[in-house]
């Protein structure tokens, strides 16, 4: 049995398993990977993308959005009615709760023998590398506006169409784009389910030696990505590929 929801649920859930995977395994003591960079972190998470949205697909999500900006900025252009959006949105957020939790299981025997809380928190959730409000919350706007506009692009009619298959492909490498290039400030959330669901997971989970979740800086990552997500859809609309 596939439905939509099932595929945005399972599909953030492999997202967040392979992203936040690979950001434990760079960051957490004892892991063969520790140290490995952000190179390979934003690699990691082009691929967790790719392999998301195949999920999704398979589940029964066509659309496969696993980012609730993403279906904010669809729901504008009219894909979804206001009561599909929340539905799908709740599912996201739930696939990345989930998905987290297993990344704590898998990594089971690395949070205690490392002492450092932030690396602990950042397994799950992103952070600034310099806190300041405003900027910070332009860095997420900027980022997802990046995210959701080029998406409407490589999919516009304009462009010719992709071939069944090669889209995931596609916005890997942009989400891989997007982290080396503008994912150096606050970690690219660009993304509420890929923040909060795993926040809410670091807050809930008995994990050994933690620190608090920053829930001071944790709506930055949720509503940048949505005002970002809706100003992409606006500007896709104004020029006619949504």
């Amino acid at each position: 049995m596939t439905s939509p929801l099932m595929g945005e649920f399972f599909g953030t859930a492999v997202l967040i398993i392979f992203g936040n995977g690979v950001v434990a395994s760079c960051l957490l003591k004892k892991s063969k990977a520790e140290g490995a960079g952000w190179v390979a972190i934003t690699a990691g998470w082009a691929f967790a993308v790719i392999m998301g949205i195949f999920t999704a697909n398979a589940l029964g999500s066509a659309q496969a959005d696993l980012n609730p900006a993403v279906t904010l900025a669809k729901t504008i252009g009219g894909v979804y009615t206001s009561a599909q959006a929340f539905s799908t949105i709740v599912a996201e957020i739930a696939g990345g709760f989930v998905g987290a939790c297993i990344v704590w299981l898998f990594f089971m025997d690395h949070w205690s023998v490392t002492e450092d809380k932030g690396l602990k928190l950042a397994c799950f959730s992103t952070g600034p590398a310099i806190r300041n409000t405003t900027n910070n919350l332009i860095s997420e706007i900027i980022g997802t506006f990046m995210l959701v506009f080029v998406i409407f692009c490589i999919f516009s009619k304009a462009v010719g169409g992709v071939a069944p298959g090669f889209g995931p492909y596609l916005v890997g490498l942009l989400v891989w784009a997007l982290g080396l290039s503008l994912g150096a400030t606050t970690g690219y959330a660009i993304n509420p389910a890929r923040d909060l669901g795993p926040r809410l997971a670091h807050a809930f989970l008995p994990i050994a030696g933690k620190g608090d979740s920053d829930w001071s800086y944790s709506w930055i990552p949720v509503v940048g990505p949505f005002i970002g997500g809706a100003l992409a859809a606006f500007a896709a609309i104004m020029f006619g590929i949504l």
